[in-house]
């Protein structure tokens, strides 16, 4: 994940940035028994000095424990606390599975990242061999229309869809991208040349099914739905509360990815302008959305608010119409928050600022144009 994906996400208040102070100032060899979204955090840790640490090389080890015989890794697993005997050999046991590698949850992707930056402070062969079987891995999956799904080999129902859903397919290209031009901290001898070509081809045909999955109405370009057809590229249907629509959340991050492609084409700058276009018409002002947790339960609140000018996007708008809308494990789309049971409605994040943080962006894309 780049630098600007992760402003994205700190910017709609998501809790996935670096701890601070770093993993590497306040732990060193500690006995460690954390929950699943402190772990990602330390697999995010970046602070060079840490990486030459003993406890960045036990992580890293564990890390390849994880490492299913498909190159990728599970997702929401606890990876950094140190691991019984039993669970040793659990895992070992489980490491010809097939259906459980995907990207989705930033899995593999954060993986690859963290033993991208250990074989920098190390050069252990043995991080630099697990990274290249992630990229194997992440080559494998791309469909020859250039899309992606987020589990392979093995799939199950939507998973088989290409996947825009929690930026799982950019989360992909932007590591492909990244180090295939040897980017921090892709820049060491991880990568051949002959990967890197590889890597950089799959970039650009992830960008080409980008481009053609985007909505067309009318002859104009707008945004992406959570997950498209692999074989007619149309918005299809995730879980019983994620419907064929136009997904404002998602969007944003392929947005990001396309303005940050150099000397863009005549059709990479009608995708971005035709999807900025969709966010300008689609903004919702004068209401506020709020969610937050209550002695470990989560609530949430949409309510009018003529002092508020921060717009807010639905991350649903209708296919037929482009409204608003939000849906229950029933599958039936409903115009308003409290139409839906307490379990969906607070369990979910339905409405969103993540647009707001491309504005800028574009502006000065645009002129540079």
């Amino acid at each position: 994940m780049n630098l600007k994906t992760k402003s994205i996400i700190a910017t709609i208040g998501v809790v996935l940035s670096i701890m601070s102070p770093s993993f590497a100032e306040t732990h060193n060899n500690v006995s460690l028994n954390i929950d699943k979204r402190t772990a990602k955090k330390i697999l995010r840790e970046s602070d060079p000095a840490f990486f030459v640490k003993e406890e960045a090389t036990r992580i890293g080890d564990q890390l390849l424990l994880w490492q299913r015989s498909t190159g990728g890794w599970p997702k929401n697993i606890d990876m950094v606390s140190p691991m019984s005997e039993e669970l040793i050999a659990e895992v070992t046991a489980d490491k010809n599975r097939q259906d459980d590698s995907t990207t989705d949850n930033d899995a593999t992707i954060l993986q690859m990242a963290y033993l991208a930056r250990l074989y920098k402070g190390t050069r252990e062969p043995r991080f630099k061999e697990a990274f290249q079987k992630g990229v194997e891995y992440l080559l494998s999956g791309q469909y020859e229309n250039g899309g992606w799904p987020q589990f392979w080999p093995m799939m199950r129902d939507y998973q088989i869809h290409i996947t825009y859903n929690d930026d799982a397919m950019v989360n992909t290209m932007t590591l492909l991208r990244d180090a295939a031009a040897a980017k921090d901290p892709y820049d060491s001898d991880l990568c051949d040349d002959i990967l890197k070509q590889k890597m950089m081809m799959a970039f650009d045909k992830g960008v080409e099914c980008i481009l053609v999955t985007q909505i067309v109405v009318n002859g104009e370009p707008t945004v992406w739905c959570q997950q498209h057809d692999r074989e007619t590229l149309a918005p299809a249907k995730a879980r019983s509360y994620e419907l064929p629509s136009y997904c404002s959340q998602e969007s944003v991050a392929i947005v990001n990815l396309l303005i940050e492609i150099p000397n863009p084409d005549q059709r990479i700058i009608k995708a971005v302008e035709g999807a900025m276009k969709w966010f300008e018409t689609n903004r919702i002002k004068n209401v506020s959305y709020t969610r937050w947790n209550s002695e470990g339960k989560w609530e949430a609140s949409l309510f009018e608010n003529p002092k508020d000018d921060t717009p807010v996007w639905a991350r649903y708008y209708d296919l037929e119409n482009c409204l608003p809308f939000v849906c229950d494990r029933d599958g039936i789309p409903r115009r308003n928050l409290e139409e839906i049971g307490d379990e969906r409605r607070n369990g979910y994040a339905w409405y969103n600022d993540r647009p707001s943080y491309l504005f800028p962006i574009y502006k000065e894309w645009k002129a540079k144009l």
